[in-house]
């Protein structure tokens, strides 16, 4: 079904009513309590970005609807900025920018819509896909949930059952963020994670022709310094991928691969939970902190926005 604008603002009048009624809207829809905070704070969970991505682009009606409207190809930081941009107000900003950002969000979406250029998995050629369908938009969202969890637990530690179903409360409230409904969204962790292997092993995520250039244009480096590096991380996501998922999106995974994979969670898994939590934690994170204190944003944080940004700006012109 897809979510109508009248749909979206029952949801965000709900919320609000919510979180007016519990008495901090400027912590916004969760607040430094909430597992959503405490998981989605580690910068490391960025290290997933390229696997929630991939698996999202598995999916065709994703992979059409990306290389048919979006803009990733000719202004890949501008896409990055935008989208963490809506993600951290939602997450981290209060009420007044999570409500704002949810309807941007939904407004955008609405004009994203076409027709699948091949027949793949249960759609035939010609299919009509809509960014604002509520089972696509649970698929996009369950690829960033199942990540942040990967990496929170291969990288800093174990959750217990009950913080996983905590946090799988707080996506269910993100969820309503985008308009979608009770009756799509699992409603326990365990019926979550059903949901997605379930997807995972179907022919929902079936790897089409728009699926593999967006994936080649991603993970493959640029002739640059920095070729290394790419080469690295292109190893890293290969290995977090589902095995079936690797070949028919055109990634290898020899000897070298794994080789890397291994040697990147051994050195991680002991380094990373040593550092200061002011250098593991996101910049947005530590400024929604700030703003609780009615301090001013991080001026560290900034400085290292706009290092990534810059980064990201020079090699995709190389």
């Amino acid at each position: 079904m897809t979510v109508q604008s009248d749909d979206l603002e029952g949801f965000l009048a709900e919320l609000e009513r919510e979180v007016r009624a519990a008495g901090d809207p400027a912590a916004g829809i969760f607040g430094p309590r909430s597992m959503m905070w405490r998981v989605s704070r580690e910068s490391i969970t960025f290290l997933g970005g390229g696997r929630a991505a991939l698996l999202q682009l598995a999916h065709p009606w994703v992979a059409t609807a990306v290389q048919q409207h979006s803009r990733s190809e000719s202004d890949l930081p501008g896409r990055f900025q935008r989208t963490f941009n809506h993600v951290f107000a939602l997450v981290f900003g209060d009420l007044d920018a999570a409500l704002a950002s949810a309807r941007r969000v939904h407004a955008l979406h609405a004009t994203v819509t076409g027709h699948l250029e091949e027949a793949l998995g249960p759609w035939p050629r010609e299919h009509r896909y809509e960014a604002n369908d509520e089972a696509a938009l649970l698929w996009v969202q369950a690829t960033l949930v199942d990540t942040s969890v990967l990496m929170y637990e291969t990288f800093i530690g174990p959750l217990s059952d009950a913080d996983k179903e905590a946090l799988w409360q707080d996506n269910r409230r993100f969820a309503r963020l985008f308009g979608i409904s009770d009756a799509t969204l699992p409603p326990t962790w365990a019926a979550f994670r059903n949901y997605f292997d379930a997807t995972v092993a179907s022919d929902l995520l079936t790897v089409g022709a728009a699926s593999r250039r967006m994936a080649h244009f991603l993970l493959t480096p640029p002739n640059t310094l920095v070729t290394p590096a790419w080469r690295w991380y292109a190893a890293l996501t290969t290995g977090f991928l589902p095995e079936r998922l690797r070949p028919a999106l055109g990634f290898a995974w020899g000897r070298s691969q794994r080789l890397v994979f291994g040697a990147t969670l051994a050195a991680l898994k002991v380094s990373w939970r040593r550092l200061p939590s002011r250098l593991r934690w996101l910049p947005a994170y530590v400024d929604a902190r700030r703003r609780l204190r009615g301090e001013a944003r991080d001026p560290l944080g900034l400085v290292a926005e706009r290092l990534v940004l810059g980064a990201l700006r020079q090699e995709r012109r190389a």
